[in-house]
């Protein structure tokens, strides 16, 4: 369990925060704190729960993001979860999928604050672990002010230990959930007055922000600051979250050295069966504005998608890329 709240974490994304991605992460920043993708209630209660929820104790801190809107199956869930040594369970109410808002949970239940109270309270019942909330600030034609304002009251009262927000509203008919991403526009006034009135309650503001600049800013209004397709599309930056945001030197010098602390946990998975292009698939953002990038992007995915590709492979690929030549800032 994390001692103090998250001043910076990477956000939960689907297909992309696996196991894979989060060990590569932490080599890269020991105190950002890593989330799972989406886990359904019911997938954890009816499928193959080490698959689901095994990871590396390397990974650490890390927390659960489950799905659901079943206030007795979402606890359960939650404490399967706690038993496998997660620091928190966060409920998703953020997503637009139309296959989430299928299952009735998600960004939809922006419209149903008490059900998401319900949930919060059963699983703080079921578990000793922080239980937080990932919202929208509202749906479709909600007024987001009274959606957001109405949703942190109740589930504070459920016992809800922290906020982060997605600083846009989700539309749940007529955009892509990439298009949900960027298109609704962004209003961190409305996360910013969230956190001044309820002064003394933990709120995390996440939503098109991509610089430290804008997280050393952020964080002058709130407490936390989440981070999605930057940290994926441009890993590197990942290295100065240490030394920027908590004042200790980043874990390792640069790119290229994590990418050897990284072989081992590689050549360990292979031996697994699990599939190169499964880890490197992750690595795919490194190295932007150095020469080589593209060849170095391009090698990995061709020949890491290979049967029987090994860490020659990567090897190959990082041999492409000019060393001499600083990144582009």
């Amino acid at each position: 369990m994390q001692k103090s709240f998250p001043r910076f974490t990477v956000a939960p994304m689907m297909d992309w925060t696996d196991r894979h991605c989060r060990f590569f992460h932490r080599i890269l920043t020991r105190h950002a704190v890593l989330y799972t993708e989406m886990v359904t209630s019911a997938a954890i209660k009816h499928g193959a729960r080490d698959r689901l929820l095994g990871f590396d104790a390397a990974e650490h801190p890390v927390i659960v993001q489950l799905g659901g809107s079943n206030p007795s199956e979402l606890a359960e869930a939650a404490k399967i979860a706690q038993d496998y040594g997660y620091a928190e369970i966060n409920l998703n109410v953020g997503c637009p999928s139309d296959r989430v808002q299928e299952g009735r949970f998600g960004a939809c239940l922006m419209q149903e604050p008490q059900l998401v109270a319900d949930c919060i309270t059963a699983m703080k019942a079921a578990v000793k672990l922080p239980v937080s909330v990932k919202c929208r600030i509202g749906v479709d034609n909600q007024d987001p002010e009274l959606a957001l304002n109405t949703l942190a009251d109740l589930v504070i009262a459920a016992g809800c230990d922290s906020i982060t927000v997605h600083a846009r509203k989700a539309w749940l008919k007529g955009l892509s959930p990439k298009e949900n991403r960027e298109v609704p526009p962004l209003d961190y006034g409305l996360v910013y007055a969230l956190k001044a009135r309820l002064c003394d309650y933990k709120i995390a503001i996440n939503g098109g922000i991509v610089t430290m600049y804008d997280i050393r800013h952020h964080l002058t209004h709130v407490d936390g600051v989440m981070i999605g397709r930057e940290a994926y599309h441009n890993p590197e930056m990942l290295l100065a979250v240490d030394p920027e945001l908590y004042g200790t030197a980043a874990p390792v010098a640069d790119a290229f050295a994590a990418l050897e602390a990284y072989h081992p946990y590689i050549e360990a998975r292979l031996a697994e069966g699990i599939p190169l292009h499964s880890m490197t698939r992750h690595l795919l953002g490194l190295f932007q504005g150095r020469p080589g990038a593209r060849a170095f992007r391009r090698h990995l995915a061709t020949e890491g998608v290979k049967k029987g590709a090994t860490l020659h492979v990567l090897r190959d690929a990082v041999a492409l890329v000019d060393r001499s030549v600083e990144q582009a800032a």
